[in-house]
């Protein structure tokens, strides 16, 4: 890829999308804001109304973007598994037509668990509450619904156990297929940070399908 990309991020106005598109757009990259109602002032960005329930206007958003990679951000809540399966088939079927990357960021519930692997974060009780079940499930079928896909260029990115606003200090650990915990167990980033490994990842793409990132003890 280039040094500069054009990169186009469905849900732009959420707390990932947002600050991924802040990210990619301070780091010089062009960015197409994708939202119902997307908004921005910095130049390199350039918003675009796109209803993500309306499969036809996001395939004719990616088309006409130009872009070199697509970024995944939506999230309902409740949440809505059918809508998000729809929307990561449509995202991966125009990426597959436009042989565009497409950069996933889904849920930790996709992960195995440290010391168990044959459990999921999903179906951990130490990691997921019962009332964010259906959530971690929703995730494990959007990474399946990427691996039965015929696109391949294709990275799922799972934060850890927990994601909110917070310091952006460009350090992070990185994992590929199981939760990442510091030593007193804790599992965290903040999402300015999970931004920053978003756009490293589409800057240098790696070779796993599946990584996840935390936050850096010590950063």
């Amino acid at each position: 890829m280039s040094p500069h990309l054009t990169i186009a991020v469905l849900g732009a106005t959420g707390m990932v999308g947002g600050r991924v598109t802040a990210e990619a757009a301070a780091r010089g990259h062009r960015v197409l804001a994708l939202s119902r109602k997307p908004t921005s002032e910095h130049p390199n960005v350039t918003p675009v109304p796109v209803d993500a329930n309306d499969p036809d206007a996001v395939h004719e958003a990616l088309a006409g973007s130009g872009a070199d990679a697509a970024v995944l951000t939506v999230r309902t809540h409740p949440v809505d598994e059918e809508f998000l399966l729809g929307t990561t088939r449509t995202v991966l079927d125009a990426a597959a037509r436009l042989g565009i990357r497409v950069l996933v960021i889904g849920g930790a519930g996709a992960l195995r668990s440290p010391g168990a692997p044959d459990v999921l974060v999903a179906d951990n009780p130490e990691y997921v509450p019962a009332q964010w079940q259906p959530v971690a499930a929703a995730g494990v079928a959007q990474l399946r619904t990427c691996q039965t896909h015929p696109h391949t260029d294709w990275v799922y990115l799972s934060p850890p156990a927990l994601l909110e606003p917070g310091p952006r200090t460009a350090r992070y650990r990185r994992g590929t297929t199981t939760l990442l915990t510091a030593p007193d167990g804790r599992s965290w980033i903040s999402a300015e940070d999970l931004a920053v490994a978003a756009v490293d990842e589409l800057e240098t793409p790696g070779r796993d399908h599946h990584i996840t990132v935390a936050h850096a003890t010590g950063a």
